[in-house]
């Protein structure tokens, strides 16, 4: 089991590192919300990770990959999820003008859980988290060991990967505060992270399995 999970480790790590949707979310959430809302969208990132894992090691998700229907539908719900979320990234950068955004200064609990729930949503909508854990999960599973038991550990080992990575990222995004809450950088980023999300999201949507 552990030598499972070390090799998963590897593996997902690498996941980790490489740039994508997440760490473009987890990004724009420090520059433009600061640290509190970065970190309750790396938990929500992290929560969705869980319930792909758990899916997976049931076999639960197995149907994105054998049902056509499924895996559209849920490409197609991913798709125009990104692109909204983009769009509306787009539209406050270009309306910024150096007054901040009125969810940037959103600190209610509501506020965070907003953030969480982005970041759950953003995970959980996206097939191509499912599809990696069908496809990784079962060259992992000692024989045994409780399937449910064993994806739960490997998202975990997955998650707190994750966790330090975007740690990281909001680490540097802190110390380099001064320079990220410039009007421009703000309304860069919002640009930026726009962009990314609607070019994952158009991506998404002309995909197949």
């Amino acid at each position: 089991m552990v030598h499972a999970l070390l090799s998963f480790a590897v593996v997902a790590g690498l996941l980790t590192l490489v740039p994508g949707l997440d760490m473009a979310l987890v990004l724009r959430a420090a520059v433009s919300r600061g640290r509190r809302y970065a970190f309750a969208t790396a938990v929500g990132i992290g929560s969705g990770t869980l319930v792909w894992g758990a899916a997976a090691a049931v076999g639960v998700s197995v149907l994105l990959t054998t049902s056509e229907l499924a895996y559209t539908v849920l490409r197609i719900a991913g798709a125009i999820y990104l692109v909204w979320m983009g769009t509306r990234m787009i539209r406050d950068g270009l309306l910024y003008r150096g007054a901040i955004l009125q969810d940037a200064v959103d600190d209610s609990p509501q506020g965070v859980f907003g953030a969480w729930a982005r970041g759950l949503g953003t995970n959980l909508l996206n097939p191509k988290v499912g599809v990696f854990y069908v496809a990784m999960l079962p060259q992992f599973l000692p024989a045994g060991v409780p399937h449910l038991l064993m994806g739960c550990a490997l998202a975990v080992v997955h998650n707190v990967e994750g966790m330090l990575w975007f740690t990281t990222i909001i680490t540097a995004a802190g110390l380099a505060k001064t320079w990220l809450s410039r009007d421009t950088v703000r309304r860069a980023m919002d640009m930026v992270t726009g962009t990314v999300l609607v070019g994952f999201g158009l991506k998404l949507a002309t995909s197949h399995q």
